[in-house]
């Protein structure tokens, strides 16, 4: 993404792999300072109930955000769905990983991302595989 010249990077900061994506960007921040990371979290407990190591990395890592957005300062039914939204509405393109599934924040991330317009890229967690465009499922039924 960096080498399609975006600069500025958003991250949910979900445990796992959006903590994992912030690391990278930190990272390439280092060898270009141009490049910023924004925290979008959707609430002040998001992390509370995760394992001590994964709050110690979310906590490092929002310690070298350039910027930090609560959706909500506190929790409520869909403020991870919120924040999902805000991700999207505030970003040129959304990168997911994800595997396809009908259900769940990403499917419907990716979904709402592809009704605002936005390009999507997907890395599939298990082939590693990358596609672009409309790869989207609709959505699931009960």
């Amino acid at each position: 993404m960096v080498n399609a010249g975006f600069t500025q990077f958003l991250s949910g900061m979900a445990e796992a792999t959006d903590t994992w994506f912030s690391l990278d960007v930190l990272s390439l921040r280092e060898q270009n300072p141009a490049i910023k990371l924004h925290c979008i979290l959707p609430c002040k407990e998001q992390a509370d109930k995760w394992s001590a190591s994964s709050r110690n990395l979310y906590h490092s890592i929002l310690d070298r955000a350039d910027s930090i957005v609560y959706v909500s300062r506190a929790y409520y039914k869909n403020c991870m769905l919120d924040r999902n939204r805000f991700l999207v509405d505030h970003a040129a393109a959304l990168l997911a990983v994800y595997n396809g599934e009908r259900r769940g924040g990403t499917a419907a991330t990716v979904r709402y991302a592809q009704k605002m317009g936005r390009e999507i890229i997907v890395i599939d967690p298990l082939t590693r595989l990358i596609s672009h465009g409309d790869i989207v499922p609709g959505p699931a039924h009960s």
